[in-house]
């Protein structure tokens, strides 16, 4: 484990978080800045919004900008659906929304070019990261400034992703040491495998608002000033 001054831990430099929530891809859903997920993946498609800026085609993606858009998909093939078209009789995309980039038209024509390659939605060009199926808060506090943060988090992130999300508030988070409980938290494990429990389940099962409770952890201040 590389240290930076008093404080072992990743090289934030360098550091690529491996799962994005639901309302992270959801921000991101202007031409200018466009995420979507599908089949448990998100993916960034500024680069091919700009590459076919302008084109009619790129409508059915602008329009699901920062959404899921699994249901496009066969989960076993990790295709576009298909169909049978009504018209040939041949089997084609199924594009309710209209073709869009890459899907080739339903009857031969002159103007349509095949050259570019694998289609954008196969291959991971564009791939950014996992989409957390599972999701929870976590109550962040500073034990020296008294300041606290509410995050949501995906479930399977490791305590240095998380840390990752909370540089925002506090630049120098790493500087400190990460305590639920009274015990140290191992910053390699996930919440749940620092022993804080997603107990939302146990919540809807007696019928209460799992709002009502959000784990906290403390941050308490090394002497060291390392800034991420």
């Amino acid at each position: 484990m590389p240290r930076r001054g008093l404080v072992a831990g990743p090289e934030f430099d360098y550091f690529h978080r491996r799962y994005f929530t639901p309302s992270e891809v959801a921000e991101h859903n202007q031409p200018e800045d466009l995420w979507v997920s599908y089949l448990g993946y998100v993916y960034n498609l500024t680069p091919l919004v700009q590459e076919f800026k302008g084109d009619l085609l790129l409508k059915p993606i602008l329009e699901v900008a920062g959404q899921d858009i699994s249901h496009w998909f066969d989960p076993k093939t990790k295709d576009i659906r298909k169909h049978i078209d009504p018209l040939t009789g041949c089997l084609r995309y199924r594009t309710p929304r209209g073709r869009f980039v890459h899907v080739p038209p339903p009857l031969p024509r002159s103007d349509w070019a095949n050259d570019f390659g694998k289609p954008w939605w196969k291959g991971s060009n564009y791939q950014v990261g996992r989409l957390s199926a599972k999701t929870r808060n976590i109550r962040i506090i500073n034990t020296l400034t008294s300041q606290e943060h509410t995050l949501q988090v995906g479930a399977l992130e490791s305590m240095w992703e998380i840390l990752h999300r909370y540089l925002p508030y506090n630049a120098h988070a790493a500087s400190y040491t990460w305590k639920y409980d009274g015990k140290n938290l191992n910053m390699d494990h996930t919440l749940e495998e620092n022993g804080i429990r997603d107990e939302e389940e146990e919540f809807d099962y007696l019928n209460m608002d799992s709002t009502l409770h959000t784990p906290s952890i403390l941050l308490y201040f090394n002497d060291d000033l390392t800034e991420l």
